[in-house]
């Protein structure tokens, strides 16, 4: 009977030892944000995302523990365990990465749609969403945008407050510009906000699936790896 391949066996030892140390890594990270972000009164909405890192960090580690102690000690049950679990987050990974290229076109209308809800937040003249104001005229002078949709006319009234700043060009020649424009007696920053926000979203969507599917291909090899150990054990 053929015997196992030292080769396999420790390439599949390896390559489950820096998955294991990758889920202890994105677990100790994960914990350490929740409990600081606990402390802080961090949003709800972002501890929840920070709860799933945990979750899969913890995943990441079992898997990784069972195909080390599998190729290790040659246990076709630990490998078999590894082989369906690193199945499952292979499917889960292709079927989001496909679905967010399917859907990608409707991202830009969901993003729409909040940015409308948010126009409510630029035209608060009671001072509730003073903060707010402030951090996106930031993004405002940093990406050289106006407004979320419609460019100035998303800030109401309060784009006419005296010494007001809100969307004003600030290059030597907004005259002459093709990114400045002239509204009610100003110069502003012709692009809406919108624009730049959908760019950066659609940017990052790019990068999640080609991650996603770079990973894919690593954990198809873990497959490989933990099939042909079985095999072998099993003819041994």
């Amino acid at each position: 009977m053929a015997g196992v391949s030292s080769c396999i066996k420790y390439s599949m030892f390896v390559f489950n030892f820096l998955f294991w140390v990758c889920g202890s890594i994105i677990l100790g990270v994960s914990i350490w944000i929740r409990v600081s972000g606990a402390q802080q009164g961090m949003d709800s909405g972002m501890l929840a995302g920070v709860n799933l890192l945990i979750a899969v960090g913890s995943i990441i580690m079992v898997l990784g523990f069972l195909g080390c102690c599998g190729a290790v000690r040659e246990s076709r049950c630990m490998l078999m365990l590894f082989f369906i679990g690193l199945l499952l987050i292979v499917i889960l990974q292709v079927t989001g990465g496909i679905l967010g290229a399917v859907y990608k076109s409707q991202v830009e209308l969901a993003l729409n749609l909040t940015l409308t809800a948010n126009m409510e937040a630029l035209q608060s003249t009671t001072g509730a969403e003073k903060e707010y104001q402030e951090t996106f005229q930031k993004f405002e002078r940093e990406n050289q945008c106006c407004g979320l949709l419609n460019g100035a006319e998303d800030w109401g009234k309060n784009f006419n407050k005296p010494a007001s700043k809100i969307c004003e060009c600030e290059l030597e020649n907004p005259s002459s510009s093709d990114l400045c424009t002239k509204y009610q007696g100003r110069y502003i920053y012709k692009k809406p906000c919108g624009e730049v926000i959908m760019k950066i979203l659609k940017d990052n969507l790019a990068i999640i699936m080609g991650i996603s599917f770079g990973l894919a291909v690593i954990e198809i090899l873990g497959l490989v790896f933990s099939m042909t150990l079985y095999c072998q054990i099993r003819r041994k």
